[in-house]
């Protein structure tokens, strides 16, 4: 079994967000050394005259994203600001984290951990 100590910071993911949904990072596979991945950071910068809203899902694997693994749902991005998440959220492996936007606009980064 893993015990899951060394730890490397990484950016998970930076990405345009559409308005159709996108995986924006999965979790490595590996059956003999498994993978977790900590989310520690997400910011959403809007680079438009308008608010713009967002979905973000944290995604089990075999399933899709759905209001039942939704982090944020329909998450207001003001005009020319700057949506900020610290919190820590942990990823199995083959999980994976899948976005959109109402409207095109964001930019998405997303940093954490990979954790073998």
């Amino acid at each position: 079994m893993a015990n899951y100590q060394n730890v490397t910071p990484v950016q998970i993911a930076q990405a345009a967000l559409t308005t159709s949904y996108a995986t924006l990072y999965t979790v490595p596979t590996n059956p003999t050394t498994p993978t977790r991945t900590y989310l520690k950071q997400i910011d959403v910068c809007n680079t438009t005259g308008s608010a713009i809203t967002f979905n973000l899902h944290i995604v089990p694997a075999t399933f899709s994203a759905g209001t039942q693994n939704a982090l944020f749902y329909t998450q207001n991005v003001p005009a020319n600001t700057t949506f900020s998440y610290a919190g820590v959220q942990v990823l199995p492996t083959s999980s994976f984290i899948s976005a959109k936007a109402s409207t095109t606009g964001l930019t998405i980064t997303i940093s954490g951990g990979e954790a073998v």
